[in-house]
C-alpha cells in the first residue's frame, strides 16, 4: 500500500577503505542528507542548497532511475513521483555523496510502497548500482562494515566505533571524480603489497571492534591505492606520513578523495594542532580546504516516523 503522504528519511555521509580495507571497508559519519518521497500526478523535483547545484531535475535523476528499481523489484507501478532533497556532503568529494543519494531513494521508495523489500535486499541493489559494497552498506547499516560482494550478491559484519573515536575531515575546494581516481589504479600489484594490505586490513578491524586506538595507526597504511591517488592531492603524502606527529591515531584518503581523514582520540587535547596541520599542509600546496569534527554515524538510513505538519525544509531546518 502506498503512503498517501509521502514518506521522508534522513540518511549519513559515509567514509570508505579506512586506509587499507580497499572497496570493503566503510564508516558512517555524521554529515547528513535528507529526502523526501511522494507519488504525483506528474514527477517534480524540489533540490535544495548549493551541493544541489546541477542535478537534474527530471527522470533522468538518480533518485528517481533507483526508485523505479524498487517498484519494478517489488511489483508495483509508482511513474510519477514529487521528491525533495537537501544535503549537506559535498559532491565527489570522497564522502560517499553517491551512495547516499542511493541508499536514500532506494528506503524511501520502499517506505512508500509498505517496504516490502528487507535491508539485505536493499543492501543487493544498492551494491549492484555503486559496484562496491563499502559506502552503501556504512549508509544503510550505520557504523563500521566489513563487507564482501560478489557480482550478484552483499554480505556484510557490522559493528559499533569505538565510543571515543572521532573524526576530522578535511575537505579540498576541487572535486574528484571517483572514475578519474580508478584510473591511476594498477592492474597488478606484488603478493608481498597484497599481504602487506590484507594484514594491515585485517588488524585495522580487529583494532576498531576491540576499542584499541593505540593499535590504529599501525593498521591504516596502504599499499593499493594510495600511493598512486598522492599525486592527485597536493600535500596528501606529508599528511600520511605526519598526522601521527599532530596527534591523529590515523589518517587516510577517504574513499577515492580527495577528502583527508583522520581518526581522532576525543579525549585528547592536540585537536587544533591537527587541525591546523591539515589546513596548513593543503594551502602550503596552494590548496584552500574546509575542516569538519565529525562523529561515527550509529543508525544508518532512518524514516522520520510519520510526516510531520511542518515543511520538508523546516524540517530539515530543525534538524
Amino acid at each position: 500500500m502506498i503512503q498517501p503522504d509521502g514518506v521522508r528519511v534522513k540518511i549519513p555521509a559515509s567514509t570508505a577503505n579506512l586506509g587499507p580495507g580497499f572497496d570493503t571497508l566503510g564508516m558512517a559519519l555524521s554529515l547528513y542528507a535528507w529526502i523526501e518521497m511522494k507519488e504525483a500526478e506528474q514527477t517534480v523535483f524540489h533540490l535544495y542548497g548549493d551541493e544541489m547545484q546541477g542535478i537534474p531535475r527530471d527522470k533522468s535523476n538518480l533518485l528517481y532511475q533507483v526508485a523505479q528499481q524498487v517498484f519494478e523489484r517489488a511489483g508495483v507501478q509508482v511513474p510519477e513521483l514529487e521528491i525533495s532533497m537537501f544535503s549537506d556532503i559535498p559532491l565527489t568529494r570522497g564522502l560517499g555523496s553517491s551512495a547516499t543519494a542511493i541508499v536514500g531513494a532506494l528506503a524511501a521508495a520502499n517506505a512508500l510502497i509498505g517496504s516490502p523489500l528487507s535491508k539485505a535486499e536493499l543492501f543487493d541493489m544498492a551494491t549492484g548500482i555503486e559496484d562496491h559494497p563499502d559506502n552503501v552498506g556504512a549508509s544503510l547499516y550505520g557504523g563500521i562494515i566489513t563487507a564482501i560482494w560478489d557480482g550478484v550478491h552483499a554480505e556484510c559484519i557490522r559493528f559499533d566505533p569505538p565510543e571515543d573515536l572521532e573524526v576530522l575531515v578535511v575537505v579540498p575546494d576541487f572535486e574528484l571524480q571517483t572514475s578519474e581516481a580508478r584510473k591511476v589504479l594498477p592492474d597488478h600489484i606484488s603478493r608481498k603489497d597484497a599481504v602487506y594490505n590484507v594484514s594491515r586490513a585485517s588488524f585495522l578491524v580487529g583494532a576498531l571492534a576491540s576499542g584499541r586506538l593505540d593499535l590504529i595507526g599501525k593498521a591504516m597504511s596502504d599499499r593499493l591505492h594510495q600511493p598512486y591517488r598522492a599525486p592527485l592531492i597536493p600535500g596528501m603524502t606529508r599528511i600520511l606520513e605526519e598526522a601521527g606527529n599532530h596527534g591523529a591515531l590515523g589518517v587516510a584518503l577517504s574513499g577515492a578523495g580527495p577528502t583527508l581523514l583522520a581518526l581522532v582520540d576525543r579525549q585528547q587535547s592536540r585537536k587544533n594542532e591537527l587541525e591546523a596541520f591539515l589546513l596548513n599542509t593543503m594551502r602550503a600546496e596552494g590548496i584552500n580546504a574546509s575542516a569538519k569534527w565529525l562523529l561515527p554515524d550509529v543508525e544508518g538510513v532512518v524514516e522520520i516516523s510519520g510526516m510531520p505538519s511542518r515543511s520538508f525544509m523546516d524540517m530539515v531546518k530543525g534538524k
